[in-house]
């Protein structure tokens, strides 16, 4: 949603690189590119007026003057400015001292408050708690039963007693208010520690709609009341914010449909003009795609510089940690990576959702968003073909895997043989840097660690001098006769002359209690 925002503060910030220091008149058209920047994103112009004169305050003072790199410091200025707007901190939601706790959520219709519900739910199912839906939407055709489908999906208990209207030539009938209190009665008895209620919405701002709200409030007595905003409405957020906040006076903001196309002005404009906090953020249609919402992050995401720790989040809630520790234990073991592993690892990243949102966390992600976006999200759904078309012993070992074999492959995943190729010759590739960062060489390409073999210091036992092997067949055969008889004598003073440790190997031992392969006495010596 904000990539337009991104690519126009972005392109405004090479403008000031390598600077070595910044003048009133790079300020102020720094500060310009800015507020047109906010201001193309559907801003609020108050939001965008303040803003920009804090920024420049801010530039023009000490602490750029005095700084050894001008435009990095203007990043800085800009990044805690869009944390300030944003909210300034991540708000939580404030649990009762007495269960339940009672959420109420308010908004237009049309807003997704039905299907956040359900995010909600299943978000803090996931928390420890055990919430319930109460489906006070009377009035919209099919709110009752959208709610029990969502609910059903996300595992969660739905108190319905009154099925609705069912369709758009139906009378609304039926009590919200009296349904809302059944609903907190039934958590009660239940034992649900968390009341979700979902009110109706109208097509636009109306009294009846506000004294309906302001009616279930008074009547549940909510610990957090939600006003649910579609992030793509534009300028008219701030005027449907400040009415919500009259009539309903919430606590609490969540932003839906942030993965949309649109410029993303509502998400800079609520929390500033209103004072209340952003809280959470729907990302997608998936129950899934939901998250607390840090004005940290997204102010980071809007400059391009990634947001690692949501994703260090993502891959702890959904990792296997039994699949780590196996892995863990392959590279202290120095086992190869196999196909096998290769696809078990992929689903794990499987879980962490789609790929594009994964990567476009990563900073600098920006500037190759183009290929991002034309990246097919069905690729890893083929190569996982592949990978299942393949026989046990192939996967271990692919190195058997020849050109009958390639096109068996081929045909039972649905690809052409070229995509077969591919696959094992990135597979090679991946294994190859697996089995040297196994190894303590690092990564190829990178200096490793002080001490590790991928450092400058290179191998000793890979790279030192052999001595050559003769290419007289008798004379090499010598060698090698000689090289065993070496191996031989030193493996029968270990055992009879005492270890490493000082200990002496008692004369009447018996090689057979050690229980060696059939064969292995002639090394032992007499």
């Amino acid at each position: 949603m904000f990539n337009s925002l991104s690519d126009r503060l972005t392109a405004t910030f090479k403008n000031l690189r390598g600077k070595g220091r910044l003048s009133e008149a790079d300020v102020d058209a720094t500060v310009r590119e800015i507020r047109r920047a906010l201001l193309d994103a559907d801003v609020a112009v108050p939001v965008v007026r303040d803003f920009a004169a804090r920024v420049r305050e801010r530039a023009l003072g000490a602490e750029v003057a005095a700084a050894l790199n001008p435009s990095q410091q203007i990043v800085k200025i800009v990044n805690d400015e869009l944390v300030t707007i944003l909210g300034g901190e991540t708000r939580r939601i404030r649990l009762a001292k007495n269960p339940p706790t009672v959420i109420m959520l308010a908004g237009l219709q049309g807003a997704g408050k039905t299907t956040l519900a359900g995010k909600l739910a299943k978000w803090l199912k996931g928390q420890g708690h055990s919430p319930i839906l109460v489906a006070a939407d009377l009035q919209r055709p099919n709110a009752v039963t959208q709610l029990q489908v969502v609910g059903q999906r996300a595992g969660v208990a739905v108190y319905a007693p009154h099925p609705g209207v069912q369709s758009e030539f139906e009378a609304p009938t039926g009590d919200p208010v009296g349904v809302a209190r059944g609903g907190l009665e039934q958590a009660r008895q239940k034992l649900h520690d968390v009341v979700i209620v979902d009110t109706a919405g109208r097509l636009g701002i109306d009294a009846d709609m506000m004294q309906q709200a302001a009616d279930i409030r008074a009547a549940v007595n909510p610990d957090e009341v939600l006003f649910v905003i579609d992030a793509m409405i534009g300028q008219d957020a701030v005027n449907t914010a400040k009415a919500f906040e009259e009539g309903v006076d919430f606590t609490g903001v969540v932003l839906t449909k942030l993965d949309g196309d649109a410029r993303g002005g509502a998400a800079l404009s609520v929390a500033s003009v209103t004072g209340r906090p952003v809280m959470f953020a729907s990302t997608g249609e998936g129950l899934d795609d939901f998250e607390l919402f840090h004005p940290d992050r997204m102010a980071s995401r809007i400059l391009d510089m990634g947001d690692i720790l949501t994703l260090i989040e993502q891959a702890e809630a959904n990792w296997d940690k039994g699949e780590a520790a196996r892995m863990a234990k392959k590279f202290a073991d120095q086992e190869d990576f196999t196909l096998e592993d290769f696809l078990a690892q992929m689903q794990q990243i499987r879980k962490m959702g789609s790929m594009k949102k994964l990567l476009m966390m990563m900073p600098g992600a920006a500037q190759f968003r183009q290929q991002l976006e034309q990246f097919d999200e069905r690729e890893i759904d083929r190569v996982e073909a592949i990978v299942r078309s393949m026989t046990p012993h192939e996967r271990v070992a692919p190195k058997i895997i020849n050109g009958s074999r390639r096109a068996r492959i081929a045909k039972g995943s649905g690809v052409h043989v070229s995509e077969v190729n591919g696959l094992l010759e990135r597979f090679g590739q991946a294994q190859k840097m697996m089995r040297r960062m196994a190894q303590g060489g690092g990564i190829p390409g990178m200096p490793g660690a002080p001490g590790m073999n991928g450092g400058s210091r290179k191998p000793a036992g890979k790279n030192a001098k052999k001595k050559a092997r003769s290419g007289n067949p008798a004379k090499a055969a010598q060698q090698l006769r000689e090289a065993e008889q070496k191996r031989a004598a030193g493996t029968a003073n270990a055992l009879q002359g005492g270890s490493s440790f000082g200990q002496q190997t008692p004369r009447d031992f018996d090689p057979a209690s050690l229980n060696l392969p059939k064969g292995f006495e002639k090394f032992l010596g007499n």
